[in-house]
């Protein structure tokens, strides 16, 4: 069987993928789908299972280990008859019968990252071992949350698929750089050896309601410092660029992707890109005009651009991403007002 990959190779998969449950071939009982999503309680993982629990056809088991989720962004689900919670931490196997895996589970942002990082690599690796390994078992197709830092500190912009990164691998950041790009090439060698059905997900920067406050992400640590009356902190120069995704338009990315025909790399991601100081302008205008923009000095390996292609999502896809950063930060400051106890200025 020949596989298209990103790539323009043909991949050839030495096997036919698994089968599933025989519960799939019932004539006369329509099973309900089983949809296992690690890393569950966390940002987007919470909104993903919001998505999935939508349709009552579909049961979901969230494997979490609460390092950086939380039960708190599960708790409408609690007690629910289609929903599950297992504290559970990828790098030990699980049992479970599932018909999709969406493994998102590993530490995303800087500070979590780096406090931990031979538990960020173990993750990655490990965890994404064991995940295929449950795939291989039960025939399930699962999909891989992978990252834009595969592409490191680009020397390409904006980012296709079919480039090959600038990673330093022995940086502070390369535990979770390099990890990834462990976990697709493990996700690669298991479709080609053992015919698993594998999706792969680039995704870029992602916001929105539920992100960890303090996390060292730049959204949210420029909307916790303006709602602090804080100075909005720019690490130097100021003119590095990101791309900023709504978290809906992301779960509907891999939602897509999953149930697509393509196993990927398929970037997701809003191409619309911002210097760091033109995010901090706008944080300023929408939240706080009071607060004042200061900087300090930069992380190591920060890349200077990142700035996805979406070509390939749009094509392969129909996706396309539909929430503008000025109409999604409003919402994501809600969200930070209700937890932070800050009442809005009239």
């Amino acid at each position: 069987m020949a596989q298209n990959t990103s790539n323009g190779e043909h991949q050839i998969t030495t096997k036919p993928p698994p089968l599933p449950s025989p519960l799939r071939f019932s004539k006369f009982f329509q099973s309900n789908m089983r949809i296992l999503v690690t890393g569950g309680a966390g940002f987007i993982g919470s909104h993903l299972v919001d998505k999935l629990m939508e349709n009552e056809k579909n049961e979901v088991i969230v494997a979490d280990n609460y390092f950086t989720g939380s039960k708190d962004n599960l708790r409408k689900w609690i007690g629910h008859p289609r929903f599950e919670l297992i504290r559970h931490d990828v790098t030990e196997p699980l049992l479970v019968e599932v018909d999709q895996i969406y493994h998102l589970a590993c530490p995303a942002s800087p500070i979590f990252y780096k406090y931990n990082p031979v538990k960020t690599i173990k993750t990655n690796v490990i965890g994404t071992l064991n995940m295929l390994g449950l795939a291989k078992r039960v025939g399930a197709r699962i999909l891989l949350t992978s990252t834009s830092e595969v592409y490191g500190d680009p020397l390409v912009h904006p980012q296709p698929e079919s480039y090959w990164g600038n990673v330093n691998p022995i940086g502070v950041r390369s535990c979770y750089d390099e990890g990834k790009r462990v976990a697709e090439t493990l996700m690669f060698d298991y479709h080609r050896q053992h015919g698993i059905q594998i999706r792969i997900a680039r995704i870029f920067n992602t916001y929105g309601p539920r992100m960890n406050i303090d996390d060292g992400r730049v959204v949210s640590n420029f909307i916790a410092q303006a709602l602090r009356g804080e100075p909005l902190t720019v690490q130097l120069p100021g003119t590095q660029t990101r791309s900023f995704c709504y978290v809906s338009d992301m779960v509907d990315g891999l939602i897509r992707l999953m149930e697509g025909e393509h196993t990927g790399p398929i970037n997701i991601g809003n191409p619309g890109e911002f210097t760091m100081l033109e995010l901090a302008e706008t944080v300023k205008e929408l939240i706080n005009s009071e607060v004042e923009i200061k900087k300090v000095d930069n992380t190591p390996d920060d890349p200077r651009q990142r700035k996805p292609d979406i070509t390939k999502a749009t094509e392969l896809l129909g996706w396309e991403p539909k929430v503008k950063l000025r109409d999604g930060l409003p919402l994501m400051e809600e969200d930070f007002r209700q937890r932070l106890g800050v009442a809005k200025k009239n």
